[in-house]
């Protein structure tokens, strides 16, 4: 590894300096250590391929672990799942190991601790207990029980590991220090009472360690040189250590932990316990649910495993937790289904279009390549008629200058066919499209090197012929949630995020070709994005995935909300300038509908927040946002807003102070409102000299309720 010219990331220096510091290299041997109660998920697949990508650079070992400590949690469902998620992903252990292989060497120890005076049976309720144990800010206080005797310790222990009392009544606690500035070393829980049956166990043992006091004994155990975990685990480090110190053989290899940053993925979840509340309040349909951010949820929706392992490569490791950008995710995919992917034809929208004179009964089969990409995917027959479906928005009856697609009167290519003419229409009765007449060029063929095959025109659109066409449910896939760190406020719940438009089930048309599609082939439905078939496809229903659009829509669409904030900002100041009420009307009308159509949360609390200035423009736009936007005065800080209504109501402008108590007067919160009465009261007795007459109406109104 270290001759490779190439920049190490902070874990790899970390074992550089371990080897060259004296480890042999014959010594490092590495571990993935999930916990199976529940599906892995994205972080997860970033922590496998860190592990076990160190474990293929450096031609080690690497254990397969199953901290399995809780049974009250775990499930063999989990543990077959996280075997068949780390396979996929492309990867090999060297032993698969259990926590519960070694719960006999864990209690074993448990009682060296209490033989050393360094552990001890506490029996108090655990609300006294989080009493005694204190806060960040004061000491703990000593359990009246932590001074019981060895002996005493040694029977309760032993009767806790016989099932001869309830769960809750005693638990073993490590005798360390109440005072120490680290919550975690404040005398931690090592052992309490479960009358659980584990699922691998069974029902042998009535007492189970906590996750600290295994985790560490379990890597030295199996001889782990370096325990590479999140950084929420910084803080156990110190316990880790400790743990070691009380059972450590010089003799014996000593692991080391060391952390990095989580990776947190945008508009989605990753917390165990939060993707189980999505899966359990059902909304989603399983864990392995398309919109989950689950490596089976991911598979399914059709990212490969290169991808992900492409995902993880490229957003490297770090010493701080960040937040990458689905968009990072959704280029890895494309990046990898354009190389693979055969390109073929579906209509997911469609409208009938009729080849007018095109030979009634005849078909073509003509030759369309699977991947531009890739020369030796070849081609394939695709079957052309008189009758074809396209997509209902590639065709306009009356249609802009810069409109490339059919309309009547132009021309544009069937693709890998003809060149047609839009020529008629007909409408049902309630004036919507049934059919597009058009004509062909019968010389046009594409391939044909005819010179009518090489005329340019405007556009080239994809077709099914209806006659041949097979039909498919689309699940058309997109974010689970609206907003892009959605578990991230403290004051709203993340379901209150939950994307409405995530899933949307229609019927489409796709080329005879797919009809022998097995489950997971991927493909991209030219001009529309990549699909992956699902595993609810039959042999007589075809079901299909969105795995990706082409292009990123919600890039596009944020850019889009962006400039309008941005625009509405810059035309907010011609509201000052105006002289006329309509047309100051007209102007918030306008800006009023940008906001409306914001739905970033994100977006609009820093475009608030930022518009907290002297400004009167400024504060104008942030009343304008509290009133037309999605969100509400609870949604932004309470501080944010306690200072825009203070700034307002002492602008400069009627205007400004007008929209301020329209706001304020039609506010839900009560607590909020009473907090401006004298500022109201100051005004409505001693007016402003540039008050308007409305300002003056809204002040007696105010005043009178």
């Amino acid at each position: 590894m270290a001759s490779e010219e190439k920049s190490l990331n902070f874990i790899e220096q970390i074992i550089e300096e371990d080897l060259k510091s004296g480890l042999s290299q014959s010594k490092l041997h590495f571990r993935f250590p999930p916990e199976p109660n529940g599906y892995l998920h994205i972080g997860h697949a970033s922590s496998i391929a860190l592990n076990f990508g160190l474990g293929l650079d450096y031609q080690s070992p690497v254990n397969l672990r199953f901290d399995d400590t809780n049974p009250e949690k775990e499930e063999q469902e989990f543990v077959d799942a996280i075997k068949k998620d780390v396979e996929w992903l492309g990867y090999t252990w060297s032993e698969e190991r259990y926590a519960s292989d070694y719960f006999q060497q864990l209690y074993d120890w448990a009682v060296l601790l209490i033989k050393k005076d360094k552990a001890y049976v506490d029996s108090q309720s655990s609300e006294d207990m989080a009493i005694q144990k204190g806060t960040p800010s004061t000491i703990g206080t000593d359990s009246p029980y932590r001074n019981r005797s060895v002996e005493e310790n040694l029977g309760l222990f032993e009767r806790m590991k016989n099932g001869e009392f309830e769960a809750g009544t005693h638990i073993l606690r490590a005798k360390i220090d109440m005072k120490s500035t680290n919550m975690l070393m404040r005398d931690p829980i090592m052992y309490r009472i479960l009358h659980k049956e584990h699922h691998r166990t069974g029902d042998s043992w009535k007492i189970y360690p906590m996750y600290d006091w295994a985790h560490g004994q379990s890597d030295y155990l199996e001889g782990i040189s370096h325990s590479f975990c999140t950084l929420e685990f910084l803080p156990h480090r110190e316990l880790y250590d400790w743990f070691l110190d009380q059972i450590l053989d010089e003799n014996k290899l000593r692991p080391k932990q060391r952390e990095f940053a989580r990776r947190n993925l945008s508009h989605t979840v990753v917390s165990k316990r939060k993707l189980q509340q999505l899966v359990k309040e059902k909304h989603v349909n399983g864990w392995d649910d398309p919109r989950m951010s689950t490596i089976s949820g991911l598979r399914r929706r059709g990212y490969t495993a290169a991808s992900l392992r492409n995902f993880a490569n490229t957003t490297g490791i770090a010493k701080r937790d960040n937040l990458i950008n689905v968009s990072v995710l959704e280029f890895c995919i494309r990046e990898d289904l354009n190389k693979i992917a055969p390109r073929v034809m579906a209509v997911l929208d469609p409208v009938k279009l009729v080849i007018t004179n095109y030979p009634e009964g005849k078909e073509e089969w003509l030759e369309a390549e699977n991947n531009q990409e890739d020369e030796s995917a070849g081609f394939r027959k695709v079957p052309f008629s008189r009758e074809l479906y396209i997509e209902r928005e590639d065709f306009l009856e009356e249609a802009p200058a810069k409109f490339f697609r059919l309309t009547l009167g132009k021309e544009v290519r069937l693709k890998n066919a003809y060149i047609i003419k839009g020529e008629s229409v007909i409408k049902d009765s309630e004036g919507n499209i049934t059919e597009i007449h058009v004509t062909y060029d019968t010389d046009s063929l594409s391939g044909s090197g005819t010179e009518a095959s090489q005329r340019k025109v405007s556009g080239t659109l994809h077709w099914v012929s209806i006659s041949h066409a097979i039909e498919a449910e689309v699940r058309m896939y997109d974010r689970l949630f609206t907003d892009e760190a959605p578990d991230s406020y403290k004051d709203k719940n993340f379901l209150d995020f939950v994307n409405p438009k995530s899933l949307e089930i229609i019927t489409g048309f796709v080329e005879p070709s797919l009809s022998t599609a097995q489950n997971e082939d991927k493909f991209q439905f030219q001009r529309l994005g990549y699909f992956t078939v699902d595993k609810d496809s039959t042999t007589s229903k075809l079901v299909f995935n969105k795995t990706v659009g082409l292009k990123d829509a919600w890039e596009e669409k944020g850019k889009k909300e962006e400039n309008s904030i941005n625009n509405s900002l810059k035309d907010i100041n011609k509201y000052f300038k105006v002289e006329t009420k309509p047309e100051r009307i007209a102007i918030e009308s306008a800006i009023g509908e940008s906001i409306k159509n914001v739905s970033s949360f994100s977006l609009l609390q820093n475009s608030l927040k930022k518009n907290i200035n002297n400004n009167k423009g400024s504060l104008l736009f942030a009343q304008f946002i509290l009133k037309y936007s999605i969100l509400k005065s609870k949604d932004f800080e309470e501080d944010d807003i306690k200072k825009l209504y203070t700034m307002s109501l002492r602008s400069e402008s009627t205007y400004v102070r007008s929209k301020a108590l329209l706001n304020l007067r039609d506010i839900e919160d009560l607590s909020l409102k009473n907090q401006f009465e004298d500022e109201i009261l100051k005004l409505y007795s001693n007016p402003p000299k540039n008050a308007s007459e409305r300002e003056i109406e809204i002040l007696a109104e105010m005043v009178k309720k």
